[in-house]
């Protein structure tokens, strides 16, 4: 089991950005063996898969919404997961969270995690 922690939300303008992180803790298995990943959840919706990443990093998935306008990263020596959100859009406003996938068979583009943050909470408004 991963305990992991988002931070980095907040409330931002209609076309400005915001830097989430998540970081992993917790004993056992390392961080660079977890597939990593976001998801996020409008209120009234369903929560959605926002973005994922391999386990060194190399490949990158993303839903075609927030295609081209967010970039996920993660630095393994620090355990840490990003999403960098660019050109944020007011149908952007959700809760964030970071998700692990410790499956042997994970990988970016089938990403079923299951290991869960608290979610940070993102607000586009003017």
């Amino acid at each position: 089991q991963v305990h992991l922690v988002e931070s980095g939300g907040g409330l931002v303008q209609p076309g400005g950005s915001l830097r989430l992180s998540c970081a992993a803790s917790g004993p056992g298995r390392t961080f660079s063996t977890y597939v990593m990943g976001w998801f996020r959840q409008a209120p009234g919706k369903e929560r959605e898969f926002v973005a994922a990443i391999s386990r060194s990093g190399d490949i990158t998935y993303y839903a075609d919404s927030v295609k081209g306008r967010f970039t996920i990263s993660r630095d393994n020596t620090k355990n840490t997961v990003y999403l960098h959100a660019n050109s944020l859009k007011p149908e952007d406003t959700a809760v964030y969270y970071c998700a692990a996938d410790g499956r042997t068979a994970a990988r970016a583009t089938m990403f079923a995690p299951g290991n869960w943050g608290q979610g940070t909470q993102v607000t586009v408004s003017s």
